[in-house]
């Protein structure tokens, strides 16, 4: 049973990458006319809201 900070973590990554992926119109249209195109485009989003999700664990951490 995850723990209430991964639950927390996992929630953030996933809002901030539907954020990044409206942000940059990563759209179903997209995934239609260019699967590959969105794979690498989601792909990109979901290292770039990983690395914020820890940075922002390991800055509350350190705040502790």
């Amino acid at each position: 049973m995850p723990g209430r900070n991964q639950r927390t973590g996992s929630k953030r990554l996933e809002t901030i990458i539907a954020q990044l992926a409206v942000a940059e119109a990563i759209t179903e249209e997209l995934k239609a006319v260019n699967p590959m195109a969105r794979v690498g485009a989601m792909d990109s989003i979901r290292s770039r809201a990983e690395e914020i999700v820890l940075q922002d664990l390991i800055w509350e951490d350190d705040a502790i």
